[in-house]
């Protein structure tokens, strides 16, 4: 499968992604892609990796999005010029053709258990695509250019018309959101399955270009500002986010359900890493390698590994304890991760002193925003939630990734999500917790160190 690595101010392994379900429309590979080696030696996997740190995407996606703005704004034409700012658009009807259709699907949804769809106009809106208008305009803004310059042959609903942008952004994005089939999702936007199928991928394709400033590790200035709300909340010194992965749950067909992917639970699934910061924005993501490897094997193979132990990651000013004790830049994980000089887990036994099982207890607070980001990524975009049918391992990074930029503009655009959108259980429920029980002697000291600081911020802060 391709792997896909987002974050480190610009530096990357990209994939791009396609599903086989009904995103059979043409996917591209970039130069930069990268291949899947034979999985049982992800050692020697072909992969391109940047790790110069460089950032490379900011600036090219930032002129794109707002050039993607400038044809919002001249595109727009008739009487739709006169609507105010908030309303502007070529296309207002859709929404209110969609919601109708679902007004009798709505009885069956209660009667079935399932939350029934709000009756705020709003709200509803939220419902269906997880955003805001403003937010969903915004996203329109992001990948305008692209559909309005590249339209495919065929992209016409029942009535023989040509999708608009914004009606072809709201297929892509309730496919995202609901996990549906696509015959579903058309039926509901008047659409065939295929028409589903190629709107989806456009759109993919253009998120993956135009939206990767919203998905990259944080410069020096924001660092420190994540880092000092984290402290606020936990106590932990220099504390630059949390990690954690989950599984995507996929049916292979007969030829490829290699054991490879075949993870702890009897799954077939893609692991997906991710980095948070204290809003539970995502600054760095890794995805393509199968279920089947281990939490600690997963980071090890990331660029985001390779760069913290090359001293290019998590190399920011130290901070210095009471006794004069230096104490670095760190993330924080679970047990299932080993204890490494920048990366700090759990004390595990069961004979812990006061010291330990305080800064367990803080260490999870930190800890549980990588969960939580997880929970309510698969929450709000069900289609990595639900089991996926069939889809084609080289391209299924990309859905993920486009997935995880949604999670971030809703944050980057103050958007709320509806309360009941993040998962009620756990993000991988059914799956065993893993204990790594590595720990690196560095590692180790810089824990005690953090352990000893622990006690002094409680008597300074009170």
């Amino acid at each position: 499968a391709g792997r896909s690595t987002m974050g480190s101010q610009g530096s990357e392994e990209k994939a791009t992604g396609q599903e086989q379900e009904g995103l059979e429309g043409g996917g591209r590979i970039e130069e930069r892609s990268q291949k899947m080696a034979p999985v049982k030696k992800p050692k020697k996997a072909k992969r391109k990796i940047s790790d110069s740190g460089e950032t490379k995407i900011d600036d090219s996606s930032e002129a794109k999005t707002k050039d993607a703005s400038k044809v919002k704004r001249t595109k727009s034409g008739g009487s739709l010029a006169l609507l105010p700012a908030d309303l502007r658009g070529p296309d207002t009807e859709w929404w209110y053709v969609f919601l109708s259709k679902h007004a009798e699907l709505h009885k069956e949804a209660e009667s079935g258990g399932r939350a029934p769809v709000p009756s705020d106009d709003e709200e509803a809106f939220r419902y269906f695509f997880r955003t805001s208008r403003r937010t969903f305009e915004y996203i329109c803004s992001i990948v305008r250019e692209d559909l309005i310059s590249r339209p495919p042959s065929g992209l016409i609903n029942i009535e023989g018309r040509l999708l608009s942008v914004e009606k072809q952004v709201a297929i892509a994005m309730r496919r995202l959101a609901s996990g549906d089939s696509q015959v579903s999702v058309g039926a509901a936007f008047g659409v065939g399955q295929s028409t589903v199928s190629q709107v989806t991928w456009r759109f993919i394709e253009s998120m993956e270009e135009r939206a990767r400033h919203h998905l990259v590790w944080p410069g020096q200035e924001r660092m420190e500002e994540i880092k000092a709300r984290l402290e606020a909340v936990s106590g932990l010194p220099n504390c630059c986010g949390a990690i954690d992965a989950t599984h995507i749950i996929m049916t292979l067909p007969a030829v490829e359900s290699s054991e490879d992917w075949c993870d702890p639970a009897k799954n077939y699934s893609m692991f997906l890493q991710g980095i948070v910061d204290n809003e539970m924005r995502f600054i760095d993501i890794v995805t393509g390698w199968p279920g089947s490897m281990t939490f600690s094997r997963l980071l090890k193979c990331s660029g985001f590994y390779k760069l913290c132990e090359a001293g290019k990651r998590l190399n920011g000013p130290v901070r210095t304890s009471g006794e004069d004790s230096e104490i670095r830049e760190f993330i924080v994980g679970d047990m299932c991760y080993p204890l490494l000089p920048w990366l700090m887990t759990p004390y595990q036994g069961e004979s812990l002193s006061t010291p330990m099982v305080n800064f367990n207890a803080r260490q999870k607070t930190a800890r549980m925003l990588g969960t939580r980001a997880l929970a309510r990524l698969k929450g709000s975009w069900k289609i990595l939630h639900k089991v996926m049918w069939r889809p084609d391992k080289n391209k299924l990074p990309s859905i993920i990734l486009v997935c995880c930029l949604l999670h971030n503009i809703i944050l980057d655009c103050n958007d709320k999500l509806l309360p009941d959108i993040q998962l009620p259980d756990h993000h991988d429920y059914g799956y065993n917790e893993e204990n790594c029980q590595q720990e690196n002697p560095n590692g180790k000291v810089i824990r005690e160190i953090i352990t000893g600081y622990l006690p002094t911020y409680e008597e300074t802060s009170n």
